[in-house]
């Protein structure tokens, strides 16, 4: 049984005090502020809880080579900011595409975690700070770019964080993330059986509109959004109980994106569905590029 000490008496965006519980989100702790519409886990993870949860988090290190085309693909969007060079990913794993980005000649930054992965950057010539982003590491205004790859989700302080990455970005830079998409069709089909919704693992779960309120209230100019993505493999974990990672190299979503990269029409038919998943805004994934005014 949680103490109200142990519960967020207001939304972790925008400070109103009326938040409705989810009643199908019960065990997960979900509710969602009266006025914008930010679902968030009310109460508030130990330590305790954190540590035995990320002590078995297991990670899984396939790199897709379409991946890499992906990452190229969106380096391309990020080169009209380039000015000093200089980029940051906030939560950078191994740094995957951050060495996609050196190679492009990007001067680039990372946070992460764990020993094991921040190690594995290092030796790789990533400067990576371990925990949390802290601005006292680098100077303010100081970087084109900050990237964010499923990062938000993670963290309960989401207005404590844009502050940090303001302060870090140069007007005119990018600010680019990625998160789940709480509107998303799987989320809507699966409910709460939906294998995103994990407490205390993701306590916070945006929307376009949410994820473009936190921005724009950190000084920042929403440039383009969209959501893309609708994942077979947490479909297969939901209804026929495989439990099979949801990224490796032989999973039913990267079969499909082998065969779609590999025949024109596939591709034709993935922008279709794409496409409407975009203006529907029920892809799997919320991506956005956001302009520090």
């Amino acid at each position: 049984m949680s103490h109200s000490s142990d519960l967020h008496k207001k939304c972790l965006i925008c400070a109103h005090l009326q938040l409705t519980p989810l009643p199908r989100y019960n065990d997960t702790h979900l509710v969602k502020c009266g006025k914008c519409g930010f679902v968030f886990a009310r109460k508030i993870p130990t330590p305790q809880e954190l540590i035995k949860h990320y002590e078995g988090y297991g990670r899984n290190d396939y790199l897709s080579p379409i991946t890499i085309k992906r990452y190229h693909e969106l380096l391309d969007t990020f080169e009209k900011y380039r000015k000093t060079g200089r980029m940051l990913d906030v939560g950078c794993g191994i740094g995957y595409f951050l060495d996609v980005a050196k190679e492009r000649g990007w001067e680039v930054h990372g946070t992460e975690y764990t020993d094991e992965a921040v190690a594995i950057c290092r030796k790789k010539n990533i400067p990576t700070q371990q925990g949390p982003l802290d601005i006292s590491n680098y100077s303010e205004a100081s970087f084109d770019v900050i990237a964010s790859f499923e990062v938000i989700e993670h963290i309960n302080n989401p207005n404590s964080e844009m502050e940090k990455i303001s302060t870090l970005l140069r007007s005119g830079g990018l600010f680019y993330c990625t998160t789940p998409n709480w509107s998303s069709l799987s989320r809507i089909m699966l409910k709460q059986q939906w294998t995103v919704i994990v407490y205390p693992e993701h306590l916070s779960y945006y929307t376009v509109s949410t994820l473009k309120k936190l921005t724009q209230k950190h000084g920042f100019n929403t440039i383009k959004t969209i959501t893309s993505g609708f994942s077979r493999t947490r479909m297969q974990q939901t209804y026929k109980g495989i439990h099979e990672p949801v990224i490796s190299e032989n999973t039913a979503d990267e079969r499909l994106r082998k065969k779609m990269e590999s025949h024109a029409f596939l591709r034709f038919v993935k922008w279709g569905i794409n496409a409407m998943l975009a203006f529907f805004r029920k892809g799997d994934t919320i991506k956005i590029w956001a302009v520090k005014r």
